[in-house]
């Protein structure tokens, strides 16, 4: 079978990464790291078709694509069940570094989107009509990046409860959180000044301040935005419980090619 794809063309990283060359070969060494390297299945002599850097071009191309696995295995000259193992073996060494310190300085700003996903064990009927997972994601006001993830819930869930469920609460306690007013019921979030229940308008001061508030929320609505230009995040076929290391991976790829 003949490879089509390969990272030995810088050409095609870029594409399939979003990333630079020299910063694909940064994330191929920390994934080498994370024992990327490792035997395939852990069956003694039985080694891999693909070298390492080639393994974590085709998970991202895969993502990227959202490809089956009968299109994508070709495209880098091995089988659908090899593709199948190399996204199962390589995609959790992507994921995202769990933050230990944040800095005191830190505002995170957290949103909600909707996953359409086949498993519907997790996935429920939500307001967009398909079954769904609401995924919890949270940047840093300053610079953009993701910091956290959180544990996929189904998608009929608001996203006051989910911020609780999915454990993000707990991954950005100690630090500011902004929010949309959806988070209402959670005090320690920062959200929007509601309408007054009488219909009065509110002062201008508050309205101001909620004028600021929305600029700065709108960040995190560009950075999901930018996150589902990997196609997996807008139909994910695979099983529920790997979404989480998806997201995690995808976003840190997203924030690799943000730092430059």
């Amino acid at each position: 079978m003949v490879q089509v794809i390969s990272s030995a063309q810088p050409e095609w990283i870029f594409p399939f990464t979003g990333m630079q060359p020299s910063q694909f070969r940064r994330l191929v060494r920390l994934v080498a790291e994370r024992g990327g390297h490792g035997i395939n299945d852990g069956r003694p002599g039985r080694q891999w078709a693909l070298d390492l850097a080639d393994r974590v071009l085709l998970v991202a191309a895969y993502w990227r694509t959202n490809l089956t696995m009968r299109q994508i295995g070709p495209l880098f000259g091995v089988s659908h069940s090899a593709a199948h193992r190399v996204i199962d073996t390589i995609g959790p060494l992507l994921a995202l570094a769990p933050v230990s310190r944040r800095p005191v300085d830190q505002i995170a700003i957290v949103d909600g989107t909707l996953i359409p996903t086949r498993d519907h064990r997790l996935a429920a009927p939500s307001k967009n009509y398909r079954y769904s997972t609401n995924l919890q994601v949270a940047i840093d006001a300053g610079t953009k990046s993701v910091i956290a993830v959180g544990d996929p819930q189904p998608g009929n869930r608001s996203d006051t409860i989910v911020y609780r469920t999915s454990g993000m609460d707990q991954k950005l306690a100690g630090r500011p959180v902004m929010a949309d007013g959806a988070y209402r019921g959670n005090p320690e979030v920062i959200i929007p000044y509601r309408k007054n229940h009488d219909g009065s308008p509110l002062p201008a001061w508050k309205e101001e301040l909620n004028a600021q508030h929305r600029t700065i929320r709108a960040q995190v609505e560009h950075t999901l935005a930018r996150l589902k230009c990997w196609k997996i995040l807008r139909d994910y076929r695979r099983a529920a419980r790997t979404l989480t290391d998806t997201a995690s991976a995808i976003a840190h790829l997203h924030n690799i090619a943000l730092t430059g």
